[in-house]
């Protein structure tokens, strides 16, 4: 009699370290209730939870509950996860941009904090914008962002690092939709300017 087929998991871990699991592995693990799996999973996306939480809300500790309210979703629906419409990392992105965004629907929005938001700028997150600007440095861009007004600042940063849309900007900065728009238009054009004139 032969032995019993190793599952999935135990297939990839015989093959690949659990912190080098594809996202969607690990996913399924914490969906599942695998402690390792679960563990690795937060660790490789806190980060980013966090972060986008942060950025939304400009309040650190409401930051920390809704990151955490942001794993809670991610396992209860971790199985309706659809890998053919986005990665796990802008899926999760999204659930947490949603969950601060009706958070703050219950308060008035405060700007968000240009400096902690200047300390996100070069972070994987992937937009228009971002990609705009991937060429330059870390620090070119952030000089240049420093040179504008702080609300344009803020609204090509949450939309261009954090990967917030115009009306999440919106909220986020408790200002029209239209005006979100505009400053983002306007801080693009004006980066483009000042990191040509470098160059």
């Amino acid at each position: 009699m032969t032995g019993r087929r190793p599952g999935r998991r135990q297939a990839l871990e015989s093959a690949v370290p659990v912190d080098q699991l594809p996202d969607e592995a690990l996913l399924a693990g914490f969906a599942s209730g695998d402690r390792e799996l679960s563990l690795a999973f937060v660790r490789r996306f806190q980060s980013k939870v966090h972060g986008v939480a942060l950025a939304v809300t400009a309040d650190p500790a409401m930051a920390d509950d809704i990151a955490q309210q942001g794993f809670v979703q991610a396992w209860r629906h971790g199985s309706t996860y659809d890998a053919r419409r986005a990665s796990v990392g802008t899926w999760l992105s999204a659930i947490t941009r949603n969950l601060a965004i009706d958070a703050l629907r219950v308060r008035r929005p405060q700007p968000v904090d240009t400096d902690a938001l200047l300390a996100r700028v070069g972070s994987t997150e992937r937009t228009p914008e971002a990609a705009a600007l991937a060429g330059e440095s870390i620090e070119e861009l952030r000089a240049a962002l420093r040179g504008l007004p702080p609300e344009q600042a803020r609204a090509v940063v949450l939309a261009g690092v954090v990967g917030l849309s115009a009306s999440q900007v919106a909220a986020a900065e408790g200002i029209p939709l239209g005006t979100a728009k505009t400053r983002i238009r306007t801080a693009m054009m004006a980066l483009r300017r000042t990191l040509l004139t470098r160059q």
